[in-house]
């Protein structure tokens, strides 16, 4: 697997069978190891070990509902009151970040309302804070931290 702008890769990757796999540290399971995956699990170590995110209070491709249709968030992080924080979309390396795909993320959004936004394909990253009142965002010069996070979370009250 092709190396990515994060410092730490996944713990646990078997082959077997021929088929390369993952160990999901959120979801406790083993996962077919594909790009975009690679990407999460890359995000998911990342987030934990350097912005201080609780394995515990993140969840993997969690199911919304928008206009009537299931789609699925690649990660979400929640706050010890699961009050949803931060709001990532990963894309395999070769995925160039482009304006479709943050409106992708941006739509999911609109379900959750979660104030931070991230778009990443593993080199590439975006983050945002988002703004509903006003109905904008402000990109960020780095993925902000868990505590960072949750303080602007309980702004909002």
């Amino acid at each position: 697997m092709q190396t990515l702008d994060f410092p730490y890769p996944p713990e646990k990757i078997r082959n077997e069978n021929d088929r390369m796999s993952v160990f999901d540290a959120v979801r406790q399971r083993w996962f077919v190891l594909t790009p975009e995956e690679w990407v999460r699990q890359h995000l998911i170590h990342y987030l934990h070990r350097d912005k201080e995110c609780p394995l515990s209070l993140m969840a993997v491709e969690k199911m919304l509902r928008y206009n009537g249709m299931v789609r699925r968030s690649d990660l979400v992080v929640y706050s010890d009151q699961a009050k949803p924080l931060l709001l990532a979309e990963c894309k395999a390396p070769d995925i160039k970040i482009s304006r479709d795909v943050f409106d992708q993320a941006a739509r999911y959004n609109m379900t959750l309302r979660v104030p931070f936004l991230m778009v990443t394909n593993g080199m590439e990253h975006f983050c945002c804070r988002i703004n509903f009142e006003n109905a904008s965002y402000d990109f960020l010069k780095e993925i902000p931290t868990y505590s960072f996070m949750k303080e602007v979370s309980e702004e909002k009250k």
